[in-house]
Order: C-alpha cells, then sequence, then structure tokens
C-alpha cells in the first residue's frame, strides 16, 4: 500500500490504498470448505519488507480451522499495534446495528444528530446524511488535509504535541474552515471527519461515547481481549513493538523517530483503536458471517460506492472495502495507517479464510504484496 508512504495523512493512509475493491456485493455467500493454504510467500513477503527498511511486520492468517503466524524484523507473533483506519469498521457496525433497533435510520441528515456541527464555508449538515458519511460520499473536507493540522500532528512539530487532546469538536471545527469537497452524493473522497462525525452521532443517539458503544457491541461479545479503544491514553499495551516515522512527505528522508506514544484523541472514532492481528481476523470473520449484523444491515454494508474513473473496480462499502486481488480472488476489509503503523485486515466473504498485518512503519513497505501473496501464492518480486 503505497500511499502510506506518499501521504502524510497517515489515518487515511493504508485505507486509501487498500482500495483495490470491485463490484456490489452479494446478499449472501454460501462458506465453501476452506482449501489447504501454503503460507511460505507470505512470509517471503514479510521478509521483504524488512529489507526495504520496515523494522519489524508480523502477519496472522486463518484458513477454517487452520492458524499460522509469521514474524520479521522487530515483532512478535501476538504483538499489538495501533490499527488506524480499520476503527472504522467498527464504528461503521455500530451505526448499522443502531439502525437495526430502530434508533436512527442511516438515511436520517447530519443535522438531526448534530444541529449546526456540519456548517461553514458551503458545508450543510441539513444535506448530508449519516449514511453518506460512511461511505465517503459526503463531501466534508477530511481534517487530516488540512495544512495546518498536518504540520502540528504529521510533521516534526508532532514531537511536540504528541501528547495534546483533540476534542472531536475541534477536529470537526478545523475541517469546516475549508470549503467540501463537493456537493453531497455527488462523488466520493475518503474523509477522515466523516468518522468523527460518525462518532459523535453514536454518541448522540445512545448517550455514550462511541468507544463504550464499541466495547459493549463489539469487543466485549467477541471477547477481543487485545482490542481497545484508548481514547486519549498515549501509551501502548503489552505485548507491543515500539513504532517508527521520518514525519515527513519527503519520499527520500531517511531520519527515523520513536512515535511509539501519541494522544490517540488526534484521529478519534477515524482511527484511534488498538488490537492485534487474531482479533482483527475475529471481528471480520465474525461480521461477515452475519454474526454482528442482521442480513439486511450486513447488504447495506457490503452495497459499495465507486472511488474513481481511473480505477473502476475500486469500491466502498459503508467502513467496509472490496478488494479483488491480481489471481482474481476476492477479500474484504479495511487498511489503517498511523504515526508508526501500517496495518490491513481481509477476509473472504464468507469468512473462512482471512489474513490481519502490521508494519511499524508509515514510511516504506508494501502491505499489499503480504495480501496477494497469502490468496494467490504471488511473492514479491526481489
Amino acid at each position: 500500500m503505497s500511499a502510506v508512504r506518499t501521504a502524510r495523512t497517515v489515518l487515511a493512509a493504508t485505507a486509501v490504498a487498500a482500495l483495490t475493491a470491485t463490484a456490489l456485493a452479494a446478499p449472501a455467500v454460501a462458506a465453501t470448505a476452506p482449501q489447504k493454504t501454503d503460507h511460505r510467500a507470505t512470509q517471503q513477503a514479510l521478509d521483504a519488507a524488512v529489507e526495504a527498511g520496515v523494522p519489524g511486520a508480523v502477519a496472522q492468517a486463518r484458513s477454517g480451522r487452520s492458524g499460522w503466524t509469521g514474524t520479521a524484523g522487530e515483532r512478535g507473533g501476538k504483538d499489538r499495534y495501533r490499527v488506524g483506519s480499520i476503527t472504522k469498521t467498527f464504528v461503521a457496525t455500530v451505526l448499522l446495528q443502531l439502525q437495526a433497533e430502530d434508533r436512527l435510520d442511516l438515511d436520517d441528515p447530519v443535522e438531526k444528530w448534530l444541529p449546526g456541527t456540519v456548517r461553514g464555508n458551503g458545508h450543510d449538515g441539513r444535506k448530508i446524511t449519516v449514511r453518506q458519511l460512511l461511505n465517503h460520499t459526503s463531501g466534508v473536507y477530511s481534517v487530516t488535509s488540512d495544512p495546518g493540522f498536518q504540520q502540528k500532528v504529521f510533521g516534526p512539530e508532532f514531537l511536540k504535541h504528541r501528547y495534546d487532546t483533540w476534542t472531536p469538536e475541534q477536529l470537526v471545527a478545523i475541517a469546516m474552515t475549508h470549503e467540501p469537497d463537493f456537493a453531497p452524493g455527488t462523488d466520493w473522497n475518503y474523509s477522515n471527519t466523516n468518522y468523527v462525525l460518525a462518532g459523535m452521532v453514536i454518541e448522540k443517539a445512545t448517550g455514550r461515547p462511541y468507544g463504550k458503544e464499541v466495547e459493549r457491541r463489539i469487543i466485549k461479545p467477541l471477547h477481543l481481549r487485545a482490542t481497545s479503544v484508548p481514547g486519549t491514553t498515549a501509551t501502548m499495551p503489552k505485548p507491543s513493538s515500539r513504532a517508527y516515522s521520518t514525519l515527513s512527505i519527503d519520499p527520500n528522508a531517511t531520519k527515523t523517530y520513536d512515535v511509539t506514544e501519541l494522544n490517540p484523541s488526534l484521529a478519534h472514532a477515524a482511527g484511534e483503536m488498538i488490537s492485534d492481528s487474531n482479533d482483527l481476523q475475529t471481528f471480520y470473520r465474525a461480521l461477515l458471517k452475519g454474526k454482528l449484523l442482521p442480513k439486511a444491515e450486513l447488504r447495506e454494508m457490503t452495497q459499495a460506492v465507486p472511488v474513481s474513473a481511473e480505477m473502476p473496480e475500486v469500491r466502498y462499502g459503508l467502513g467496509l472495502m472490496r478488494q479483488k486481488l491480481s489471481c482474481g480472488k476476492e477479500v474484504w476489509g479495511h487498511g489503517g495507517g498511523i504515526h508508526g503503523s501500517a496495518s490491513e485486515a481481509v477476509t473472504t466473504r464468507d469468512g473462512e479464510h482471512s489474513l490481519a498485518l502490521n508494519f511499524n512503519a508509515d514510511w516504506t513497505g508494501d502491505t499489499q504484496t503480504v495480501i496477494e501473496a497469502e490468496f494467490c501464492g504471488t511473492a514479491p518480486k526481489s
């Protein structure tokens, strides 16, 4: 996923790059007998990432009841890591659950839940629906594209501001100082502000912070013991490895910094969560198998919209992406990038073959090669 190197809006980075998705999802797919999987190519892809400069890489895969763990460099197989925009799938799942409970409708205008919040420079929450937040068709400007925010959060100034607390209202207010990317529903653009707003909608609808709802509805029922919504906690739980960044948009930058500790409120519901490869597989497998959502809501989640004319095969659902690989196989999931961390979590539509991985670097390495290796058996080119 080259975007994690070329865009320092790292909350969106690997998520955008993960978009090699295709076609609308079928409402349901029957489970098929898992095929025996050879993980040698996957290990080769991890090794190649470390040879290319990634300090450490970890991946876990499951095929049916068979599991495999691979590491390279400075990593342990049970490491926890910041999952960045993978948080978005958890958030979208909670909102779809709330719709199933008739507590909100995804076609509600954002203004209904957050009156006066999405206003300014052409933004109008009366014309934007919750659904458009989730599939990035709202046109709302992404806070992580704001030059001032980038300088303070993603550049060298990060070292002075890494422990600052950001409220979701502050993040949205920054976005509102810019014009929208387009009129609601007329185009697609990845915006982290969309999911900051989605988290705020959850709080309004339930009376509890979005993270508490994620814990109550997903983390606890699935027994995801390595998964957390850290809020303002800057440290990482153990076991974990260090995270590194060049804190620069210059692809030739060589000096790296330890960015392990940070106040994840800078990401909020767009990308603050922590997990490990085992938990992420459990989550996506349960989601695609229909254990978290009724059939109608899962069908809505997997109805995806085009991303661009340049990538006609790419589509994005409600916090969930569908990706067609070089060998023709399709996987569902999401990517996530944040300081010193590039993650992917994907599974086949029947939930039988899954993969979750992380690189502890945000300027180098190609996570896509690991996905291709696992599902297509394609070893990276030397």
